[in-house]
């Protein structure tokens, strides 16, 4: 049996700060329809490799292969293009906007902002919003149906899982084939990760053909969701496989623990 094809493939990423050194000659892919947890120590460089892959910092060195296609380099915008949609740790959400606006703003590669458009062609204009406006409350109903009911409520009125799934939203809502998660439970009650993290499943299940690496410190979390684990130290993969695999490894439990 053949091994999918891999949709990310990164060699030898090399990412400095300074005298720090955030990714060291790190190599890794991610299959096509996998999910990927991606874990390890604070500071081990998680977030710099989302950075990187997204264009928002340049690696010095390696390469990125997106989907067969040279990636290295490219603009956040050529990313996006390509494919690639992410999350924050911290919330980036307008609180003052409405639902629907912080969702479709994460479509703005399928809309049409020509000046001309807008000012002649009003009524195709019209039928774009309407047609925005029920991919929205469709793919918001696939998390939580009451919520798709609440659209055009501001943002600021939510709790913290209902925020968590407008921005996975605002990430899903243009279709990319690569989706980047970092720490999606970030601030939330142990009931309310489980909860998003049930939902995640079900849409992934729903949408299809949608890869997911995820960055989690919840190891519950890992565990449920993931196909497959890298676990980061300095900046270096130490140890790959299923979650069973990395949490027996002595140098994961090093890295965690600080055992000698």
């Amino acid at each position: 049996m053949t091994n999918p094809p891999a949709i990310l493939q990164c060699t030898d990423l090399t990412m400095r700060f300074g005298g720090v050194t955030a990714l060291d000659n790190l190599s890794l892919s991610v299959a096509a329809n996998e999910v990927l947890g991606l874990i390890g120590p604070n500071g081990s460089g998680k977030t710099t490799f989302f950075n990187v892959i997204t264009g928002l910092y340049h690696a010095e060195a390696g390469s990125i292969v997106l989907a067969g296609q040279p990636a290295m380099r490219l603009s956040p915008q050529a990313i996006y293009h390509a494919g690639v949609s992410r999350t924050f740790q911290r919330s980036r959400l307008c609180l003052e906007l409405s639902i629907f606006d912080n969702i479709v703003i994460g479509n703005h590669r399928n809309l049409r902002h020509g000046l001309w458009f807008n000012l002649l062609r009003r009524g195709a204009l019209q039928r774009e919003i309407a047609a925005q406006y029920d991919a929205v409350r469709e793919l918001l109903a696939l998390f939580d149906a009451p919520l798709a009911d609440r659209v055009l409520d501001p943002v600021g009125g939510l709790s913290m899982i209902d925020r968590r799934r407008i921005e996975i939203c605002r990430a899903l809502i243009g279709r990319p084939q690569l989706l980047l998660l970092d720490e999606p439970s970030a601030g939330m009650t142990h009931e309310e990760t489980t909860q998003l993290m049930a939902d995640i499943t079900a849409v992934r299940e729903r949408l299809g053909n949608l890869t997911i690496v995820i960055i989690e410190h919840e190891m519950h979390v890992i565990e449920r969701i993931t196909d497959r684990c890298v676990v980061l130290n300095y900046g270096r993969a130490i140890c790959q496989g299923t979650y069973a695999e990395i949490a027996a490894d002595p140098l994961v439990r090093e890295a965690y623990l600080g055992i000698e």
